[in-house]
C-alpha cells in the first residue's frame, strides 16, 4: 500500500498542472514581498555592504603609495562585492517557487481528473493546491516549493527556484568580509609602524573609528554566512530543507544527494557559470513588466 506521500508525487507526475502554475504567474511581474522587517534588513544589507566599500577603497587602498596592491586588491574587492549584491538581488527578486494562490477550487479539482485513491493536500491559509515539500510563509502569504526558511535579509523565502542564488549571497559575503579583515589587518600594522602618517586621508581618529566598525562588521558577516553556506550546502548534498529536518520529516521522495543534488540546484555538470549569479537573467523578461493602473503588479 502506497504512502500518502507516494500517491501525491503520483498525482504531481501525471497532473503537470499541480506543477507548471507558479510560472504562469510569474511571468510579467515582479517579485518582491512588502515586509517591513525584511525591507529593512534588505536595505541594511545594501548599506553595510557600501560602507565596507567605501572604507576599503577610500581608507584604504586610495592613499597607498603601491599603485599594484592597490589595483590588484581594488578590483579583486569591488568584484566580489559586485557578485555578493547581484546574488542578494536575484535571490530577494527571484520568485522562491509560489504555488498558485487560491487554485483548489471546484473547477480545478475536477479538471485534474483524480482515479480513486488518489491523494492532493488543500492548504488552509492560502486555499492552494499543496505539492510535495511544500511549506507556507506566513510572511510571504504563499506555499513555497522547497522552502528551506524565510530569510529576512533578502526579504524573501529560499525555496525551490532560488536557493542557488541564496547560496552565491552567503559565499561571496564571507569573500569580503574575509578579504576586508586581511586588508584592515595589514593597514592597521601598517600605519602603526608609520605611527599614521601619510597613512590615510582621513584624521586617524576618524579612521581608527572608521578601520574598527568595518572590522566588527566583516567579522559578524563572516560568521553568519560562513554558517549559512556551510549548512546550504549541506541540506543541498543531503538533499533534505532546514524545514524538513527540524521536523525530522521522513523522505517520501527520491533523494538526490551529494552532485546530483548540487547540480539539480545550480543546474547542469559544474561549471563557471555555478557561480554567476547573473547566469539566466533575462533582460527582456525584466523589461516586459506587466503594469496596472500605472504602477507594477508586485507578487505578494
Amino acid at each position: 500500500m502506497q504512502s500518502s506521500g507516494h500517491r501525491l508525487r503520483d498525482v504531481e507526475q501525471h497532473h503537470p498542472l499541480l506543477g507548471s502554475g507558479e510560472e504562469e504567474v510569474a511571468v510579467g511581474r515582479i517579485w518582491f514581498i512588502q515586509d517591513g522587517c525584511g525591507m529593512v534588513c534588505a536595505f541594511m544589507t545594501w548599506f553595510l555592504v557600501l560602507y565596507a566599500e567605501f572604507v576599503v577603497n577610500f581608507v584604504m587602498l586610495l592613499p597607498s603609495k603601491s599603485f599594484w596592491y592597490s589595483l590588484i586588491n581594488g578590483v579583486a574587492f569591488n568584484f566580489l562585492a559586485v557578485l555578493a549584491l547581484a546574488s542578494h538581488l536575484r535571490t530577494m527578486l527571484t520568485d522562491p517557487g509560489a504555488v498558485p494562490k487560491g487554485n483548489a477550487t471546484k473547477e480545478y479539482m475536477d479538471n485534474l481528473q483524480l482515479k480513486p485513491g488518489e491523494v492532493i493536500y488543500k492548504c488552509p491559509k492560502c486555499c492552494s493546491i499543496k505539492p510535495e515539500r511544500a511549506h507556507h510563509c506566513s510572511i510571504c502569504k504563499r506555499c513555497i516549493r522547497k522552502m528551506d526558511h524565510h530569510c529576512p535579509w533578502v526579504n524573501n523565502c529560499v525555496g525551490e527556484n532560488n536557493q542557488r542564488f541564496f547560496v552565491l549571497f552567503t559565499m561571496y559575503i564571507a569573500s569580503i568580509s574575509l578579504h576586508a579583515l586581511c586588508l584592515s589587518g595589514f593597514h592597521f600594522f601598517t600605519c602603526v609602524k608609520v605611527q599614521w602618517s601619510e597613512c590615510s586621508d582621513f584624521s586617524p581618529p576618524v579612521a581608527v573609528m572608521l578601520l574598527i566598525f568595518l572590522c566588527l562588521e566583516a567579522l559578524l558577516f563572516l560568521t553568519f554566512t560562513a554558517v549559512m553556506f556551510g549548512t546550504q550546502i549541506h541540506s543541498i548534498c543531503n538533499d533534505e530543507t532546514e524545514i524538513e529536518r527540524l521536523k525530522n520529516e521522513k523522505p517520501t521522495w527520491e533523494r538526490r544527494v551529494r552532485w546530483e543534488g548540487m547540480k539539480a540546484v545550480f543546474g547542469g555538470p559544474p561549471s563557471l557559470l555555478w557561480f554567476n549569479p547573473f547566469a539566466g537573467l533575462r533582460l527582456r523578461r525584466l523589461l516586459m513588466v506587466h503594469t496596472r493602473k500605472g504602477g507594477s503588479e508586485f507578487s505578494v
